[in-house]
C-alpha cells in the first residue's frame, strides 16, 4: 500500500478535473482509496494550502483555494474567451434557452460559441422542434467550483462573474441595465442603484418601446407582468408598494443589482418606521371595515380591528380598472398614485397619516 496516497495525489494534479472512484482505483491496489483521499484533504488543510481537494458529486478534484483564484488568474489557462464565456453566462442563466433564442440575443456568432461550449462540454444541447434547447451541465459546476449545478447557485455564480468584470448583470449578459416605471424610481435609491432607467412600460411612446428592446430588466408593478411581457421578453421584476413591509420585501428583491451597504440601511430605516405607523395606531379601538384589499394590507399591517359594520375606509381614484365604483360612502379615502408623493415610503407614510388622521377624527 506503500505509495498509494502520492499516487493518488499525482493523479489528482495531473488530471485538473474531477476523477471519480472508480478511475483511482484502476491507478492503487488499495481498497480504502476513499479513505486515503480524505487523510490526503486534511493534510492539505494541515499545512494551510492553497490547494484543496474536494469532493463533489462523488468525484474528486484538486484545485486552488477560491480566495487565492483570483491573485493567480491571470497566468491560468484561458480556456474561455470573453464573447463565449458571456454566452455561457446567458444559456446558465436563463436555461433552458433554444439556440433561436440566443443568436436572437447574442448574434450570429453565437452559432460558434455553442459549438465550442458544447466540445468542452459546458452545456448539452437536445432538439427542440426545428432548433435546439441549451442547458449546463456537471462540467459547467466543477469549472465555476460549485458544489452543485443547482440553478440558484448558477444564477448567484453569474452574479458574481458580473461583478468581477465591475459590470452590471444585464450588460454582461449583452443588455443595458435596468428600467423601472416612474412609480418606483425612488426604489433604485434606496437599494443603491446608480444606474438605471425611468420608463412608462404599460403605454409606451414608439421611442419608449425602442428604448425598452435595449433593457436587461424592468421593475414593474404587481399585475401587469402578462401585459408588459407583449412587448418585452428579459426580466421582468414585479413588485408592490402599499405597506412598509412591501418596499422591504422589494428592495431584498432588487438587491442583487444594488449595494449591501445601502440595502441594509434601507431596510432598518423603513423597518424603524413601519414600527413608529404601528405605534400610532396602538390607541385606535375603533374597529374600521376596509373596502378593496390595497386598504385590508393596510389594516392588517397596522393591526386594527375589522367589522362589517366598521369605519369604511376606500382608496381615492374613485373608479376601479374594471369600471367599479369605489370609495362611495367611504368615511375615509386613503390617497392613492394620483395624488400621492412619487416617493414610495412619504407615499405610504402619506397614506397611513391620512388613516390615522381620519379615525382620530371619526366619521367624516
Amino acid at each position: 500500500m506503500s505509495g498509494d496516497k502520492e499516487i493518488l495525489e499525482a493523479a489528482l494534479f495531473a488530471s485538473g478535473e474531477p476523477l471519480d472512484i472508480g478511475q483511482l482505483k484502476n491507478l492503487v491496489r488499495a481498497k480504502n482509496v476513499r479513505e486515503l483521499l480524505q487523510q490526503l484533504a486534511d493534510e492539505y488543510i494541515a499545512r494551510d494550502s492553497a490547494i484543496e481537494i474536494k469532493e463533489m458529486d462523488s468525484r474528486f478534484i484538486m484545485q486552488v483555494k477560491p480566495e487565492f483564484a483570483e491573485k493567480v488568474r491571470s497566468i491560468a489557462p484561458k480556456e474561455l474567451r470573453s464573447p463565449v464565456l458571456r454566452t455561457l453566462a446567458m444559456i446558465a442563466y436563463h436555461q433552458p434557452i433554444t439556440v433561436a433564442e440566443l443568436v436572437d440575443r447574442r448574434g450570429p456568432a453565437t452559432y460558434d460559441h455553442v459549438r465550442e461550449l458544447e466540445e468542452s462540454g459546458f452545456i448539452s444541447a437536445v432538439q427542440h422542434g426545428r432548433t435546439r434547447l441549451l442547458a449546463t451541465t456537471q462540467r459547467f459546476a466543477e469549472y465555476f467550483n460549485l458544489e452543485s449545478g443547482d440553478p440558484e447557485a448558477i444564477k448567484r455564480k453569474i452574479i458574481e462573474l458580473a461583478r468581477e468584470q465591475k459590470m452590471g448583470l444585464d450588460k454582461w449578459l449583452g443588455k443595458q441595465g435596468i428600467g423601472v416605471s416612474p412609480m418606483y424610481e425612488s426604489l433604485m435609491e434606496l437599494c443603491g442603484i446608480a444606474e438605471y432607467t425611468v420608463i412608462n412600460p404599460y403605454t409606451p411612446t414608439e421611442e419608449e418601446h425602442d428604448r425598452i428592446q435595449e433593457l436587461g430588466v424592468l421593475v414593474i408593478s404587481k399585475g401587469y407582468k402578462e401585459r408588459v411581457s407583449k412587448i418585452f421578453d428579459g426580466r421582468i421584476i414585479e413588485i408592490q408598494a402599499t405597506t412598509f413591509e412591501d418596499i422591504i420585501n422589494s428592495i431584498n428583491i432588487l438587491a442583487e443589482y444594488g449595494s449591501k451597504r445601502k440595502v441594509k440601511e434601507s431596510i432598518q430605516y423603513i423597518s424603524e418606521l413601519k414600527d413608529e405607523y404601528i405605534d400610532k395606531a396602538n390607541f385606535i379601538t375603533a374597529k374600521v371595515m376596509p373596502q378593496t384589499e390595497m386598504i385590508s394590507r393596510m389594516i392588517n399591517e397596522m393591526g386594527l380591528g375589522i367589522s362589517a359594520d366598521g369605519i369604511k375606509i376606500a382608496p381615492d381614484y374613485g373608479t376601479s380598472s374594471e369600471g367599479q365604483e369605489i370609495g362611495t360612502g367611504a368615511d375615509i379615502l386613503i390617497p392613492t398614485h394620483k395624488n400621492a408623493e412619487k416617493d414610495v415610503v412619504k407615499r405610504i407614510s402619506q397614506k397611513y397619516d391620512a388613516l390615522i388622521e381620519g379615525l382620530k377624527k371619526g366619521r367624516t
